[in-house]
């Protein structure tokens, strides 16, 4: 059932999908399956399986469910037939749960008590029989002993076991959940008193916006409001409700489907105050929190998924590659520290310089980094974003002035994470006895050159290209970034004999214990000469070797497609196509002409299909080839070093930072990053920013309003919009720089951006300053 649903979901055959289960409860990794078992699954990709992988849990979570709730049920004695096959059709947690909870064991209730106290039959009497009459009725319940003194007591304790039959009615509140996921509407207001206090919320101070419509950023913002006490939210159930109507939609819900007439008589009318009852105390609060649940659920769904593919953008950022390279880690008063690690990564000196106050010493400053770029023969100088980067980036630009012949290349780059390397202890065994703040010129000198080694050292929350990412669940962002570098490293490959522990733990089949244990045998037996030493490490047994060779290069070994994507499983095969070439397999390596001339189908076997003999052809082309793009910097604009050195209408470079679902913030490279708003991005409607831009571009982009005060940029990418054109088109209330974006008069994303009435746009200032103040925290 699980396999055929799965099936259907990804549009496959259930062949595919069973033989991929197959393999992931073998222990193989996704990366694996994607790359190495294609004949297996019929070619599914790593994205299918991604998604196969997910599925397969919560569907298997889903029937280990089911048994648990039927078994609970028919030990009660109450499990029919039809109660069994409504239970076997739930296709997902919430209908199952709907059914389970009218058998839920819990606390005693009101309704149990009355039950208990004889009054079902009634609640039985008052439900059925239409020409009731309830005072006459209840006189003949009453019973001091049972704690039912008069006639009101047995009506309250009837209306208690309607109200829970009622609200535990799993086609009823299906229907309501339905109803209200369509048409209801979220309604914000200010806790009173927190006016001052909740300023960067205003614009949900009156806010309602239909719940089917919030996107992830707004709701985060708004639950993070509430969370500090600043807002109060609720759920509208009726919002096109007239005024003057009473009665709720969901009042008639009920009554429709109990099939209630409900009239002007006694017992209707007693009837009626038991479903406004129901409605009010039971069934909307339960249904608030459910829904304020599920909304945050996918709101966060698709915070850790923004955070996700800004991950794998940096991570897949171009690497400069293995040149001698110096890092510099800005500080004023606390000095400058330097670090200078080889084309291996290894640090070959490091010091600290005092260009900035108080100590002054710019030109020593100067001739330090000069001598010490002569002496190492430095090819490049990376230099952090933090606090004094611009003011360093003057002292090297002017020290390369001065030392043209040095022909270095200085490049500004994030430091997000560096000091949460630094302390890390992964930090200290890399770097012993090295003091905590030049570890951080190391890591910047390193991630320069290979931005997935050494970001994988680093926490992935700390890296700080997420949306809201500490209101999220942490264990599900946790699994969701450990995927995507998962991915990343695997997509790239990594060289046995230089990788550090960090990075090898990420390999497919590898582990923490495994990774320190190669990199144990590597210092004690010198770097591995072919992949086959591998099975000499100690625990590293078949499975391991199976799941990890193909992504573990050795480069300048034994044999040559140890430095390929080809996998030690198929050589044969390649040995095969060498000897029917009759050529060397060396040779053979490169040759573009001989390989393009070569047959695919002829080196088929019964263990090897197509699809891999096609990938060791393309592999055998251009070996090792890294998929990540080519290296680019940007050029910060001289001069332009802080936010008072902008003015509107100036033209600047700069690299993407981050990306968010309403646009992109830029790092241009004045200590405060800007935002394009979606609708700056392109003349053309886009639904999603990475579309266009992505985290590590490199992009031209205009200053079209400046707020100095609040620390917001505005930009744009359109180099025909005007500051003046922004400032006409921006909707009124939106003060902050996060979605102020031009917009011109025949912008058509313009509309699709432009708020509704006591709705915050996009980037209104209330989302924006929670956003930018979470996105401030992550860098720092």
């Amino acid at each position: 059932m699980i396999i055929e649903k799965i099936a259907s979901e990804l549009n496959v055959s259930p062949a595919q999908i069973q033989s991929a289960v197959n393999l992931l409860d073998e222990g193989a990794t996704v990366p694996f399956i994607a790359r190495y078992r294609k004949e297996v699954t019929q070619g599914l990709d790593d994205t299918q399986l991604r998604n196969l992988e997910q599925r397969l849990g919560y569907l298997r979570e889903l029937e280990d469910r089911r048994k648990v709730i039927i078994k609970s049920i028919d030990e009660q004695g109450k499990l029919d037939e039809s109660l069994k096959s409504k239970i076997l059709a739930a296709d997902n947690k919430t209908s199952l749960e709907d059914l389970y909870l009218p058998y839920k064991p819990r606390r005693r209730t009101k309704g149990q008590i009355a039950i208990e106290a004889g009054l079902e039959p009634l609640a039985n009497e008052l439900f059925n029989n239409a020409d009731a009459d309830p005072e006459t009725l209840a006189a003949q319940y009453i019973n001091a002993d049972a704690g039912v003194a008069d006639e009101k007591a047995a009506l309250d304790g009837a209306k208690f076991i309607l109200m829970e039959r009622f609200a535990e009615n799993a086609e009823l509140l299906q229907s309501i959940r339905h109803y209200l996921t369509k048409n209801a509407h979220v309604k914000s207001v200010v806790a009173p008193g927190k006016e001052a206090e909740g300023q960067k919320y205003k614009d949900y101070f009156e806010y309602t916006e239909k719940y089917a419509k919030i996107p992830s950023h707004r709701a985060l913002a708004m639950f993070r409001g509430r969370n500090e006490g600043i807002l109060q939210i609720n759920i509208d159930a009726d919002p096109q409700q007239e005024e003057g109507v009473r009665r709720s939609h969901g009042e008639d819900l009920i009554q429709q489907t109990l099939q209630l007439r409900l009239s002007d008589s006694a017992r209707d009318k007693w009837l009626t105050s038991v479903v406004q009852w129901t409605w009010k105390i039971k069934i909307l609060l339960h249904m608030e929190t459910e829904l304020f649940a599920t909304l945050r659920e996918q709101a966060e769904a698709e915070a850790i998924k923004v955070f996700a593919k800004n991950l794998n953008d940096l991570l897949m950022a171009a690497p400069a590659g293995p040149k001698v390279t110096m890092g510099l880690d800005p500080g004023i008063r606390t000095g400058v520290k330097l670090a200078i690690v080889d084309a291996t990564g290894k640090v070959v000196h490091t010091t600290t310089i005092f260009p900035h106050a108080p100590q002054n010493q710019w030109d020593k400053s100067k001739r330090t980094i000069a001598t010490l770029c002569q002496q190492h023969k430095v090819d490049l100088i990376s230099i952090g974003n933090g606090t004094g980067s611009r003011e360093t980036d003057k002292l090297v630009g002017e020290m390369m002035k001065a030392t043209p012949e040095l022909k270095v290349q200085r490049i500004v780059i994030s430091e997000a994470g560096a000091s949460v390397y630094s302390a890390s202890e992964l930090a200290s065994n890399e770097l012993p006895g090295m003091d905590v703040s030049l570890r951080g010129a190391v890591s910047i000198a390193r991630r320069l050159q290979d931005p997935l080694a050494e970001l994988v050292k680093i926490e992935p929350k700390a890296i700080g290209v997420g949306q809201y990412q500490h209101d999220v669940s942490q264990s599900q962002l946790g699994k969701s970034l450990d995927t995507v570098i998962e991915d990343c490293v695997n997509a790239v490959g990594v060289d046995l004999n230089t990788a550090s522990p960090a990075l090898l733990t990420h390999v497919s089949g590898l582990n923490k214990t495994l990774a320190n244990n190669i990199v144990q045998f590597r210092d004690a037996n010198g770097a591995f000469v072919d992949r086959k030493a591998l099975k000499k490490v100690e625990r590293l047994g078949p499975k391991a070797f199976e799941q990890a060779a193909g992504f573990l290069r050795v480069m300048n070994g034994k044999n040559p497609l140890d430095a390929s994507s080809v996998h030690p499983e198929t050589y044969q095969v390649v040995d095969t196509i060498a000897s029917k070439a009759d050529i060397a397999v060396n040779d053979m390596i490169g040759n573009t002409e001989l390989l393009k001339s070569l047959k695919a189908e002829e080196f088929v076997t019964e263990e090897f299909g197509l699809p891999t003999v096609v990938d060791i052809l393309k592999e055998l082309d251009k070996p090792g080839r890294d998929p990540r793009p080519e290296f680019k910097t940007a050029s910060f604009k001289e001069g332009v070093e802080t936010m008072n050195d902008l003015k509107e209408g100036m033209i600047l470079e700069g690299v993407v930072s981050n990306v968010a679902n309403f646009g992109a913030f830029v790092d241009i490279g004045v200590h405060q990053d800007g935002l394009v708003h979606i609708s700056s991005m392109t003349n053309t409607y886009i639904s999603d920013p990475r579309e266009v831009v992505k985290t590590g571009d490199v992009v031209k982009v205009k200053v079209m309003e400046v707020d100095i005060a609040r620390k917001r940029i505005s930009l744009s990418m359109r180099m025909d919009d005007t500051p003046q054109a922004s400032s006409n088109n921006k909707p009124k209330g939106d003060r902050s720089s996060q979605g102020k974006g031009s917009q011109s008069k025949n912008q058509h994303s313009g509309q699709r951006n432009a708020p509704a009435k006591n709705k915050p746009n996009t980037g209104n200032a209330a989302m924006g300053n929670a956003f930018a103040d979470a996105f401030a925290k992550a860098k720092k």
